[in-house]
């Protein structure tokens, strides 16, 4: 499907967006990408992300490139691209390639949220695919960072423990310390297990109650 806002970002304002911009059509990196993707559809519409393929390829091109996957690979991909041919998308979100002096877009990943804040960026080698399961869980990440004001360590999965946000001074450092919800290994690492509460958020990896 071709993206049907143009260049309209304003009207995603109320979800989140991950913008999965690609050097070009008929690209072999950019294709298992795309499989990817669509293989994993599914979970990212239970985060509530929307996903949006960009390149500077023509309308007629990505057409061409989605039934030359569907047919060769029997996939059927189900998001939205945007033919970003003025280049004005890719300027404004800082993805023009430099390794190709502009003339494409590089292949990045940005996360914007339901305020259209990006809040991740990030950039890849051209000829280097990226890794989805690491793009859904940053995805999982900042929801749950967001929900329980609170940040996670390296490597963290859903149903991990999340760390506190680190004191700002002496009396809120003595606070985490002697909160009985936190344990503490020193005054800024605070671990703490939380409750994943918001179904509308966290429903693609949670148990039914």
């Amino acid at each position: 499907m071709i993206n049907p806002w143009g260049s309209n970002f304003r009207q995603l304002k109320g979800q989140w967006t991950l913008l999965f911009a690609y050097p070009s059509d008929f690209s072999p990196v950019s294709t298992s990408e795309f499989i990817t993707l669509q293989e994993n559809y599914e979970e990212l519409k239970d985060l509530q992300i929307s996903v949006l393929g960009l390149s500077m390829d023509s309308i007629a091109s990505h057409i061409s490139w989605l039934k030359n996957i569907e047919s060769s690979f029997n996939i059927n991909i189900e998001f939205p691209l945007i033919s970003d041919s003025s280049k004005q998308i890719s300027i404004d979100y800082g993805v023009l390639s430099k390794e190709d002096n502009n003339e494409s877009v590089t292949r990045a990943v940005l996360i914007i949220d339901d305020n259209l804040i990006v809040r991740s960026i990030m950039y890849y080698p051209i000829a280097i695919g990226r890794n989805v399961d690491e793009i859904i869980r940053i995805v999982k990440a900042l929801k749950t960072t967001d929900e329980n004001d609170s940040i996670t360590p390296e490597n963290w999965q859903p149903g991990d423990k999340v760390l506190s946000i680190p004191p700002a001074n002496f009396k809120d450092a003595n606070g985490h310390i002697n909160d009985t919800n936190y344990n503490c290994k020193t005054w800024y690492y605070c671990e703490k297990d939380i409750e994943h509460k918001t179904k509308k958020i966290y429903n693609a990896f949670l148990q039914d109650e």
